[in-house]
């Protein structure tokens, strides 16, 4: 099985799923994440993530690669932006969409956009959690 999560940037939301994935998917899975641009790992996605018990700060901001994107078994967008501009895929490729709200754009304190990231955070979690239990065999 090979999965590509993608989003706007490759900074938070895809970053987050693609930890999850990694930490739960069976360990024959292929999995990455990679953005319609690079805005680089944001620091809040890799602290929220540690609280969860998972490291992300060695994973990249990566622009799509057609040939992975082609050859996946699921393309997951998380994010309206990344599912309008992902490039066409083959009909072999399955598409699925999480739109999220991106939690960089949150505004408030420090605590208040933390805790925007850990809302994010969590909904990914559930969504990866769901994914992996429909299609692990």
């Amino acid at each position: 099985m090979q999965i590509y999560f993608l989003c706007t940037g490759n900074s938070c939301r895809s970053q987050m799923a693609e930890g999850f994935a990694h930490a739960d998917a069976p360990k024959d899975w292929i999995i990455k994440s990679a953005g319609v641009e690079q805005h680089g790992l944001n620091p809040k996605a890799v602290r929220v993530m540690q609280e969860s018990g998972i490291d992300i700060s060695a994973q990249t901001s990566d622009l799509i690669d057609n040939d992975f994107l082609n050859s996946s078994d699921y393309v997951i967008t998380l994010c309206g932006d990344a599912n309008d501009k992902c490039p066409m895929t083959p009909p072999t490729v399955n598409r699925i969409h999480w739109d999220l709200a991106d939690p960089a754009q949150a505004t408030g304190t420090d605590d208040e956009i933390l805790n925007v990231f850990r809302e994010t955070r969590d909904t990914i979690q559930g969504l990866v959690k769901n994914f992996i239990e429909t299609h692990a065999n």
